[in-house]
This record gives C-alpha cells, structure tokens and sequence, in this order.
C-alpha cells in the first residue's frame, strides 16, 4: 500500500514540475526586457532628481535667500527668520536617487557602458555635493551598501568627499566616448542616444557638465587652496580646452526640459492656487532690485498687481515680526506660468559658468577675457535662458554697469549679485554661494531674533538618531555640533 501511495505522490510531484515548466514558457514576454538596462533607469533619474531640487529651490532657498517669503508667520519660526529645522526632504530623496545612480554604474561596468558609467559617475557627484555643501560631513564610502551587508554607514569628512567627487568628474570627462550612441537610449537631458555625423553631441555636452561641475565645485572651495591642489586643478582646466571642455553657450547648459507628457511634467504642474500664488509673495530686496533695473526676467517669474491703476511689481519684507499678515492677493506672486514652464529643471547653466569665469579673472586666473566681459556675457546668457532680449542700455545703467575701478570686493559684490538672480530656481546653490563669500548683502529683517544668525548648514535628520545613532554622533562630534551655525569644511 505504501509503495501504491509513493508511486502516486511522484506522479503528482512529475506533473506539477512539468505543469510550472509550461507555465513559465507561457508567462516568458518576448516582448518585455529580461534585465534591467542603464537606459531603463537613467530617464526616470534624471526626471526625479531635478523635480525634488527644484522642489528644494522653492521651499527652502527662496525664502532663505529672500527671494520670496511668507503670507503669514505667526509662530516666530521660519526660514526667512533663519530658523532650519532638521531636513529629512532633502537626505531621504537624494540618497534614494543614489541607489538609482550605483545601480546605473554597476550595470554599465557589468556590460562595459563606459558613456552610462561616465552620465552616473557626474550624478553621483552632483547629487553628493548637494549633501555636504548642505549638511557638511554625511555617508558616503559606505553609503548605498545594504546589499552588501553594511546597514549603520559611517560619515565621512566633507574634504574627502570632495577629493572623490572631483576624481570622479575627472574619470567621467577621461571615459567618455564621443563617438558611440549610448546603446539603450534614455538621455532626456542632452539626448546622448544618437551619433550627428558620427559624433555624439550629447557626450560632448556630458563632458563639458563634468568640467563646469568641477570649476564650481573648486571656486568653492578656493578657501582650502593648499591643503588640496585647489588653484592648480582649475588651471589646467582653463589650459586644456580641448580636454576639459567646458560650457560655451546656452546650447550646452544642463537643463532637463519638461516634455509635458505623462509622466514627465513640471512638478508644479497641478500646484493650487493657494499654494503656488496666495500663500506667498516676493521679497522687496528681490523685486525692488529687478525694479531698479527694469530687468526684463521679472515679466516672466512674477505677476503684477493693480495700484493706483498701474500694473506693478511689489513685494513684501523677509524676516517680519509675527503679528505681520499680508492682504491675499496685493502683492506680486510666481507667474502662473512657470507651473507648465518647460525650462526649470535647471542643474548648471552657462550663465552660471561665465559668472565663475568672471570671478576666477577677478581672481587673477587666465580665462581668456576680463571679469567685466564674463559679468555681461553671464547677464547675457541669463536672459537668454529665460526667452527674453536684453535691452538696449541695460548693461550700462549705473544699478548693472559693472566698475572697473572699484576695489576687488566691490567687484565680487556685482558678480555675485547678478549670479543670485541667475540662480532663480537652481537649488541651493544661492545659499551655498552667500556662504562663500558674504554675497548678496540681505537686508535683516525687524522680526528675526537678534540670537538668530544666517544658517551655514542644515541640521541632520532627527530619525538617524534611532537609525544609526553611533556613527550620527561620531560627525556631530567632529564637526563641532548639529545646528545650524556649524560652518562646514570649506567655509571655515
């Protein structure tokens, strides 16, 4: 009987093997990839990350930086009060995108993709200059290694950081192969999937991003000059054109540019009414200066309001006491349509780099024109960008017109000012910048606390402090403390 019993349970085990075999022959999708390609991935990374810093722009450094502020405040608190509380936004969406980015360099290693390696490889350096610049020391040689079993990482230093930041653009710029189409598509930045003549355009544009990367990344940190070879590696980039190619005009500036289809809109696309324009307004330090000079940008950020019959640009000031609220609707807010704008999925712009060229001239390096010449060709190249012509006379009006003969920092005061309007939905780099050098000079508000002072750093996430507590407090000790007057490496 037992035999009759065994001889039966192996004809079922026979036929259900044989049944599942057919099953997955059934279920195989000629159609469908069998493994993920770094093209797959890189679409959907590059939408994701610049959707979350333009987020980031908005909500943190605009009202920081005094670009807009608040309807109302009533509880004291504020980033245009200069209070930062502990920023989880910024860490848990960066460091998500991460997982994307070594995945992408993992998988083209794997199928010798130098080109995909050489697009994550700037990425990763982008997306981890974020990270310090904002919270100074944060994981980074054991970060992204769940897999291989490190689950508490350590932090690391920011100066090691950038050490392999910048070797890391410099491999990127030495890997990068011109000529070959990356072979599963996936650039919706500088559509690197095709050859033009035998020549990737896009690649050559991926290298000249990795390069202006390297020139900001090094201007900021000019300060440490000596304890790295900081004034010698922005020489040779300057010397050396032809291999370290940098951003020569607007058709090269690295701008993801929002096709408007699903999945791929502007992230604001769906914003309300109430949150996009009646809860706040710009700043009187911001609007008043585009005043001044009739700049042609603020038709296309802002909105004007009736007064006395005339349409006008007005703003509001930053830093108000609490007992201060706004009448809904009487003060200039964003332009409606900068929600649908294709243009601000912006991470580096050739304004941007002409106005580090003009500060490198200023500085005495070798760029081949004059800091006066880089400053207008940065206003220039902004207008541009935003679709509007500069006007006649605008470049010599006494509020743009930039002085030869004043002293170094009057001049770095011009640049820098100019470089802060530039900067209208980039990021951070605007706070990044002010920390740097001093510029622009913000007006303080009556309502900030005389003991509240300008934030050189975002304090970490409270939530590490149950995830990963031991090496969280290792970086807090090193760095001197966690809140938010703890200058960083490069700023000390």
């Amino acid at each position: 009987m037992k035999s009759i019993i065994n001889i039966f349970i192996l004809g079922v085990l026979i036929t259900i093997s044989g049944c599942t075999k057919n099953l997955e022959n059934l279920n195989n999708d000629p159609n469908r990839p069998k493994s993920v390609t770094p093209g797959v991935m890189l679409g959907q990374l590059q939408y994701r990350a610049v959707s979350s810093t333009i987020r980031a722009s908005r909500n943190f450094t605009h009202e920081l930086m005094q670009v807009d502020a608040p309807r109302s405040s009533p509880s004291g608190l504020g980033l245009h009060r200069y209070v930062v509380s502990p920023g989880s936004t910024l860490w848990t969406s960066l460091y998500s995108y991460l997982t994307d980015v070594e995945d992408i360099i993992r998988i083209s290693t794997n199928l010798k993709e130098d080109n995909y390696r050489a697009i994550a490889l700037i990425y990763r350096s982008w997306i981890y200059s974020l990270l310090t610049d904002a919270y100074g020391d944060v994981p980074f040689t054991d970060a992204i290694k769940a897999t291989q079993g490190v689950l508490l990482p350590k932090f690391d230093s920011q100066k090691n950081i950038y050490i392999q930041i910048l070797k890391d653009l410099d491999t990127a710029n030495a890997i990068i192969n011109t000529t070959k189409a990356l072979t599963y598509g996936g650039d919706q930045v500088y559509n690197a999937n095709v050859l033009t003549s035998g020549v990737n355009t896009g690649m050559v544009k991926w290298r000249r991003f990795a390069n202006s990367l390297r020139l900001r990344l090094l201007l900021r940190i000019i300060k440490r000059d000596g304890e790295l070879p900081v004034r010698t590696e922005i020489q040779n980039i300057l010397a050396n054109p032809v291999s370290n190619p940098i951003i020569t005009s607007n058709a090269d500036e690295t701008i993801f540019r929002f096709p408007g289809t699903f999945p791929y809109f502007n992230p604001y696309y769906n914003e309300r009414q109430l949150e996009w324009r009646d809860g706040t307004y710009f700043t009187t330090f911001f609007l008043n200066r585009l005043n001044a000079d009739n700049d042609p940008r603020r038709a296309i950020w802002a909105r004007t309001i009736t007064v006395n019959g005339q349409q006008v640009y007005r703003g509001i000031e930053s830093g108000y006491p609490s007992t201060v609220e706004y009448q809904v609707g009487a003060n200039s807010s964003y332009n409606d349509a900068m929600k649908t704008a294709s243009n601000l999925g912006v991470m580096l712009t050739y304004s941007e780099v002409e106005f580090i060229l003009a500060e490198l001239a200023l500085r005495g390096f070798n760029t081949g024109k004059t800091p006066k010449q880089h400053y207008e060709n940065g206003i220039t190249a902004s207008m541009i960008q935003w679709g509007v012509a500069v006007p006649t006379g605008f470049l010599t009006q006494p509020t743009v017109a930039f002085n030869d003969l004043g002293t170094f920092d009057n001049k770095l005061e011009q640049i820098m000012m100019q470089k802060y309007i530039a900067y209208f939905f980039v990021d951070y780099q605007s706070w990044f910048e002010k920390r740097r050098t001093g510029y622009p000079v913000l007006p303080r508000g009556t309502g900030i606390p005389a003991a509240n002072v300008f934030p050189s750093r975002s304090p970490y996430p409270t939530y590490l402090q149950s995830l990963n507590a031991a090496n969280l407090n290792t970086a807090i000790s090193a760095m001197g403390g966690d809140n938010s007057t703890i200058k960083v490496w490069w700023e000390k």
